[in-house]
C-alpha cells in the first residue's frame, strides 16, 4: 500500500484534507455482477476527503422533511393525510432559508406541528429492531467477518450510547465469540449492552446454519453450542431461533427448537419463492412429530430495511394476517456484508413512532413483539410439514466437495463419540476428549453456515472450508484410534490363532456385511462378517457366504451378477436392463428402459448462478451413452462380484464406475468416479422403476416426509429439484425402489422416474466450482413391503457408515455389544458424554418409522440411573425412569426425538 497525504485549511468552520491512496486486496466481486467471481487484483485510489463540521439542526431538519415528503409521495392522491403531508413539505421549503439559521427553529415548529397528530388506537403496531445480518462467509472469507462484526457492532454501541431505546439483535454465537478474542474491549461495551437489554442476542444458534442440509445431530449441536454460550456469556439463552437468510426449512426444526427451550421462529427467506406466495406472515409452523413454534415472517420481506416511510407502509399493506394479528417486525440496518443501522434510519424511525397516517412505529424487541402476539394466538392458522423454498435448489448440488466432506465427518463425530463413550463407560482410568470434540464440532458447525455448505461462496471460503475439513479429519481420526484403543484394552484376553481382525459396528443393530481386508502382503481380500449392534467382533478367518455371488457374461455382452437376493443384469453401456428381486420375483427397472442412465442438462438459471437451477433445464435433457472403455468384469464373484466401465461425458469430461454386488446385500452399489470440466452443465443419474405412487418419500432429519410425485398444481411443480439425506424411496402396496447415496443432497422423483442430482457446474460466484475430480457412491434396492420393513432405513445408514476395522493387538474377545434396542423402529442416533456430568452419558434417539413405540433399550454398561432430559441435556424432571432387568422402558409417538442422561456408577 503505498499513500500520499496533502490538506489545507479552508475556512473556521469547515477543513478539506487530500488525500491520496493507493490499495489492494479483497474488495468484492469482480466486474458486471455482484456475485461475479472475486477479482483478487481489483485496487482502489482514494484521492480526496473533505472533513467538515456537524449541524444537528441541520440533520433533524433534513429528516424531518424526508419523512413528511415520503408520507405526501406513498400516500397518495387518495389520502387526506398525504395532501397534508405535501403542503406542511412546501411550506417547509418556502420558510427555510439556508443562510439564516434563525429560520430552522421555525421549519422546525411546522414539522412537529405535522408529527405531533396522533394515531387512532386500531392502527397496526411495527416493532422496529436495529439489524445487522452478517454472512459469516460468503463474498469474503471468515477472517474478513471478523472484522466486519467489529465495525458493525462498534456503530451499534455508539447508537445505544447516544439513544437509550436503541435495540439492536444480534445472532451467531461464532461472531460474537470472534469478536471476544479479538477485540475485547468492544466485547466488554457488548456485554454491559446486554445487560441494558439494547444489545439482544438471538437465534440460539452458532451459526445462522443451512436450513436444510446439516444432519439431525447437526442442527441440534448447533442449538447446544450456541444455547451454552449465550447462557455462559450473557447469563441466558435465546427464546427464538433466528434464520432469517437460508434455503428452506426442514419439517422437523419445530421439535428441534422445542427441544432446546425455543418456541418463537423468525424468517423471511420464503418471500423469495419464484412460484407460489406463501399465504401468512405469522403463523403456527407445526413439525412431523405434531411440534409447534410460533412463526413470523416480517412482512416487509426483507432483513436489511432503511427505515423509510415506503417499507412502513408496505409492511402493513403487504401482511397476510390481516385481523388475525395487528402488530409486526421491521428489521432495519445494513446487512449481508454488514454495516447494520445508522443514525438517519434510527431518525427516520422516532418520527413515525405514533403520527396520523402511518403505523406506529415503536423501537421494539424479539420479546416484546412475540409476547404480544402469544396473548391471543386463536385466530392464527397452521402451516403442517417443511417450509420449501421455491429458488436455490442448485445448492443441493453446489460444491460437491464441501458436501461430501461434510457428511464424511459427520459420520466420524459420530463415530468418534460413541467409541469415546463406551471407553469412558468400561474404563475409569480413559479421559473423554470433550474439548477437542468441542472443538471439531464448532468447525465444522461453522462450515455449516449458510453459504457454505450448501456452496454459494467463493474460491477462497471453500478453500478455508475444506481446510477445516481436513483439520477435523485428521485429529478426528487421531482421537478414533486412540479410544478405539482404550476400549479393546477392556476385552478378556484369549489366545486364538483363528482371530485376525477386530471390526467394529458404530451403528444400533446387528450388521452382516462384506469387508475388506489388507493382507500381509498388502492385498486386498475379502471376509463376510456378522456385528453386533453397537460393538464389534473378532473376525475368523476363511468366512464364506452361505449364497456366493456369480458373475456371468452374457452372448450379447451383458453381464448378469446374482446373490440369492438380486439379479442383475447389465448392458455395455453401465445401464440396469433388469434388477429382479428374487425373493418375489419381482423386476423393478421399468419395461423399456435403463436404471443407471446418466443425463446432461443444460443449467444456465435467470441470474443466481451457484443458487439456482430453473425448471426449463428439464427440457434440455442428454443421453449419456458414448463409451470410452466397455463393460468388463472386475471381481468375479465369491463374497463380491463387479464389473467396471468408463463412459464419455464430454471431451473434457469422464465418468468411470464399478458397479457392485455383495454376498448379502439387499443393494447394487455403485462406485463412481468423475472428472468433471464443464460449464453450466448439471450431470444426474436416472432410475425408471416399475412401480406407481402418487408420493415418494424421503429422508430428511430424524425423520422423513412425502412429496408428489405428480405436477397437478404450481405447488406440486415448484418441487422439480428437491433434497433428502442418505435415502429416497417410491412404493405402491407390497412392493417399492429406494436409492441410496453417500455425499448427495439434490434429487427427485417424477412420476417412476428416480433421480439423483451429482454435480453442477456454475461459475458464479467461484468461477472453478466443482472443477476437478470427484468420487462418491449410491445405490438401488428393490424391497418386498413397506421402505421401513425392508430396512431401507438401516440400510442407508450402513452404506454411508462403513464397519470399521483395526489390526489385533494383545486383545482378543469374541463379541461384544454397548447398547442394543429392541424396537426396528428407534434409530440410537447418537452416544457422548453429557456437557456437564463428566460420569454421565446421553443417548439420543428418534422413532424413523413414523410409527407409536413402546421398546426396552438394553446395555451391560455400569448404569445407576437414567433420566428423561431435553436436547439441551437438562433432565424433564427431577424422577429417573425404572431399571429394570430387560433394561429401560421407553415410548415414542410418530418421529419423536428422546434424549436420555445415564449416570454411570463408578
Amino acid at each position: 500500500m503505498g499513500k500520499q497525504w496533502y490538506g489545507r485549511m479552508e475556512s473556521q468552520s469547515s477543513i478539506t484534507i487530500y488525500i491520496e491512496v493507493a490499495c489492494n486486496g479483497l474488495f468484492g466481486a469482480g466486474q458486471g455482477s455482484m456475485i461475479a467471481p472475486t477479482d483478487l487484483n481489483k485496487t482502489f485510489c482514494l484521492q480526496k476527503a473533505e472533513l467538515a463540521i456537524f449541524r444537528r439542526d441541520v440533520q433533524e431538519l433534513l429528516l424531518d422533511f424526508q419523512v413528511i415528503y415520503d408520507m405526501a409521495k406513498c400516500l397518495g392522491e387518495d389520502n387526506q393525510r398525504g395532501f397534508q403531508a405535501l403542503y406542511v413539505a412546501n411550506q417547509m421549503v418556502n420558510m427555510c432559508d439556508v443562510n439564516d439559521h434563525h429560520t430552522y427553529a421555525i421549519v422546525h415548529k411546522i414539522s412537529s406541528d405535522f408529527f405531533s397528530q396522533r394515531n387512532g388506537v386500531s392502527q397496526h403496531i411495527i416493532h422496529a429492531m436495529g439489524h445487522c445480518h452478517i454472512d459469516s462467509a460468503w463474498l469474503w472469507p471468515y477472517e474478513e467477518t471478523i472484522r466486519k462484526c467489529a465495525r458493525s457492532w462498534i456503530s451499534a454501541v455508539q447508537l445505544m450510547a447516544k439513544y437509550p431505546d436503541f435495540t439492536f439483535t444480534c445472532s451467531q454465537a461464532q461472531q460474537l465469540e470472534w469478536v471476544k478474542n479479538w477485540y475485547p474491549g468492544l466485547y466488554k461495551q457488548i456485554k454491559q449492552y446486554v445487560k441494558l437489554g439494547q444489545f439482544i442476542p438471538v437465534g440460539g444458534t452458532w451459526v445462522e446454519m443451512d436450513g436444510n442440509l446439516p444432519s439431525g445431530e447437526s442442527m441440534v449441536r448447533q442449538f447446544l453450542q450456541g444455547q451454552q454460550f449465550f447462557l455462559k456469556e450473557f447469563g441466558k439463552m435465546c427464546t427464538e431461533f433466528w434464520l432469517p437468510d437460508t434455503f428452506g426449512y426442514s419439517a422437523q426444526l419445530p421439535q428441534l427448537m422445542n427441544g432446546c427451550g425455543i418456541h418463537r421462529f423468525l424468517t423471511q427467506k420464503l418471500s423469495w419463492s419464484l412460484i407460489n406466495a406463501f399465504p401468512h406472515h405469522t403463523f403456527h409452523w407445526e413439525g412431523i412429530d405434531g411440534s409447534k413454534v410460533l412463526t413470523h415472517f416480517p412482512p416487509g420481506d426483507s432483513y436489511g430495511m432503511m427505515g423509510t416511510v415506503e417499507e412502513v407502509l408496505k409492511t402493513v399493506k403487504n401482511n397476510r394476517d390481516k385481523g388475525r394479528v395487528n402488530d409486526s417486525i421491521f428489521l432495519y440496518g445494513f446487512g449481508d456484508g454488514g454495516g447494520g443501522p445508522t443514525e438517519n434510519m434510527v431518525g427516520r424511525i422516532k418520527r413515525m413512532n405514533d403520527t396520523d397516517g402511518l403505523p406506529r412505529v415503536h423501537l421494539s424487541t424479539p420479546d416484546r413483539y412475540f409476547s404480544t402476539v402469544e396473548t391471543d394466538t386463536s385466530q392464527l392458522c397452521t402451516w403442517v410439514g417443511e417450509l420449501f423454498l421455491e429458488l436455490h435448489n442448485g445448492t443441493y448440488t453446489t460444491q460437491a466437495q464441501i458436501k461430501r466432506r461434510n457428511r464424511q465427518c459427520e459420520q466420524l463425530l459420530h463415530n468418534l463419540e460413541a467409541l469415546s463413550a463406551f471407553a469412558l463407560a468400561e474404563d475409569t482410568t480413559f479421559i473423554y476428549p470433550a474439548a477437542r470434540l468441542q472443538h471439531l464440532w464448532r468447525l465444522l458447525l461453522l462450515n455449516q453456515f449458510h453459504d457454505v455448505l450448501p456452496g454459494s461462496c467463493i474460491q477462497q471460503v471453500v478453500e478455508d472450508a475444506i481446510g477445516y475439513y481436513k483439520e477435523i479429519s485428521t485429529e478426528g481420526l487421531k482421537l478414533l484410534k486412540e479410544s478405539i484403543h482404550a476400549l479393546l484394552k477392556t476385552c478378556v484376553v484369549e489366545t486364538s490363532a483363528d482371530h485376525a481382525l477386530t471390526v467394529i459396528n458404530t451403528l444400533p443393530w446387528e450388521r452382516t456385511e462384506v469387508i475388506s481386508i489388507l493382507g500381509a502382503s498388502g492385498q486386498q481380500t475379502l471376509g463376510l462378517v456378522k456385528v453386533p449392534s453397537m460393538g464389534y467382533v473378532v473376525l475368523p478367518k476363511n468366512l464364506s457366504p452361505a449364497t456366493p455371488v456369480t458373475v456371468i457374461l452374457q452372448n450379447d455382452n451383458s453381464i448378469t451378477m446374482e446373490n440369492g437376493i438380486l439379479r442383475a443384469n447389465i448392458d455395455s453401456a453401465g445401464r440396469l436392463t433388469s434388477l429382479n428381486l428374487l425373493t418375489s420375483n419381482r423386476e423393478s427397472v421399468a419395461t423399456g428402459c435403463f436404471g443407471n442412465q446418466f443425463v446432461l442438462f443444460d443449467d444456465i438459471p435467470l441470474y443466481w448462478d451457484a443458487w439456482d437451477v430453473m425448471d426449463y433445464h428439464l427440457e434440455t435433457r442428454k443421453l449419456l451413452t458414448s463409451v470410452i472403455s466397455k463393460l468388463r468384469i472386475s471381481q468375479s464373484g465369491g463374497l463380491r462380484g463387479a464389473v467396471a466401465f468408463t463412459l464419455q461425458i464430454s471431451e473434457n469430461s469422464t465418468i468411470e464406475q464399478e458397479i457392485i454386488l455383495d454376498a448379502s446385500c439387499p443393494y447394487i452399489r455403485f462406485n463412481t468416479k468423475v472428472k468433471w470440466n464443464e460449464a453450466h452443465k448439471f450431470l444426474k443419474v436416472e432410475f425408471p422403476a416399475r412401480v406407481r405412487s402418487l408420493n415418494a418419500t424421503y429422508e430428511i432429519q430424524f425423520g422423513h416426509i412425502q412429496r408428489p410425485t405428480h405436477r397437478n398444481t404450481s405447488w406440486d411443480w415448484a418441487r422439480y429439484e428437491v433434497w433428502a439425506h442418505k435415502w429416497m424411496d417410491l412404493s405402491e402396496h407390497g412392493f417399492g425402489v429406494a436409492v441410496l447415496n453417500d455425499c448427495k443432497y439434490g434429487c427427485s422423483v417424477l412420476k417412476n422416474i428416480l433421480s439423483l442430482s451429482l454435480l453442477r457446474a456454475p461459475k458464479s460466484p467461484d468461477a472453478t466450482a466443482d472443477i476437478g475430480v470427484h468420487e462418491f457412491s449410491y445405490a438401488f434396492m428393490p424391497h418386498w413391503g413397506t421402505f421401513q420393513e425392508a430396512g431401507v432405513i438401516q440400510s442407508a445408514y450402513s452404506f454411508c457408515a462403513p464397519l470399521l476395522t483395526t489390526e489385533l493387538t494383545d486383545v482378543q474377545t469374541k463379541s461384544w455389544s454397548a447398547f442394543n434396542v429392541l424396537s426396528p423402529a428407534i434409530v440410537l442416533e447418537t452416544v457422548k458424554q453429557a456437557e456437564n456430568q463428566q460420569d454421565s452419558l446421553v443417548l439420543r434417539l428418534y422413532e424413523a418409522y413414523g410409527s407409536s413405540v413402546e421398546t426396552w433399550l438394553q446395555t451391560p454398561l455400569p448404569v445407576k440411573e437414567v433420566f428423561l432430559c431435553d436436547l439441551l441435556e437438562r433432565p424433564s424432571s427431577g424422577k429417573a425412569l425404572r431399571l429394570e432387568e430387560q433394561g429401560v422402558k421407553l415410548y415414542f409417538s410418530p418421529f419423536k426425538v428422546l434424549t436420555l442422561l445415564l449416570v454411570l456408577q463408578r
